[in-house]
């Protein structure tokens, strides 16, 4: 399992659409997933122990940030063959046992994944209203254990990008376990 850090921000990148499959049978894209002031798109996924270790307070975050006009999409781009625990199947549990406030999306083909830049689980990409990026960053201080009273960088960075549609210009990465990529 190799530790991986993304690269920071590019502010005003674009989001580029997707059509995947939720757990609940519904396909998002950008349309149905983004809310009145942005988009949270997180790609996560089942197995990984910094996912793991932050799941309630992702929710906890995601859920807050819905009341103030930011929606979120979770995509799980892991090729399960390496690890079960992330398929869809399983997927669908996970959503169900963490009550995730968010559409919890397949990136079967990874090509969505690899269009964003993803390297890592999990790796957060926070859009305005007008779907420029605006946050690269990560959850809080937690690594694969959570700190107490950590600052919510992540919360705080798009409840800032809410009201004023700019993100905060000092943003410090997220780490997590890399994509499991499929051999081709």
């Amino acid at each position: 399992m190799v530790s991986l850090q993304p690269p920071l921000c590019d502010f005003g990148w674009k989001a580029l659409d997707f059509d995947l499959l939720g757990v609940d049978g519904v396909r998002y894209n950008l349309a149905n997933a983004r809310g009145e002031n942005g988009l949270l798109v997180m790609f996560i996924c089942n197995h990984c122990p910094y996912v793991k270790s932050i799941r309630e307070r992702l929710v906890r975050d995601t859920h807050e940030l819905k009341l103030h006009g930011i929606n979120s999409i979770a995509i799980m781009s892991n090729d399960p063959a390496e690890y079960e625990e992330d398929s869809f199947e399983n997927m669908k549990q996970a959503a169900i046992n963490y009550s995730y406030p968010f559409p919890y999306v397949w990136d079967e083909t990874q090509q969505v994944a690899k269009d964003y830049g993803a390297v890592c689980t999990p790796d957060f990409f926070g859009f305005n209203a007008n779907m420029e990026l605006q946050y690269r960053g990560r959850l809080d201080a937690s690594r694969k254990e959570a700190v107490a009273d950590a600052p919510r960088d992540l919360y705080n960075a798009m409840l800032q990008v809410a009201q004023s549609g700019q993100g905060p210009r000092e943003q410090i990465a997220s780490m997590g376990c890399s994509i499991k990529w499929k051999n081709e």
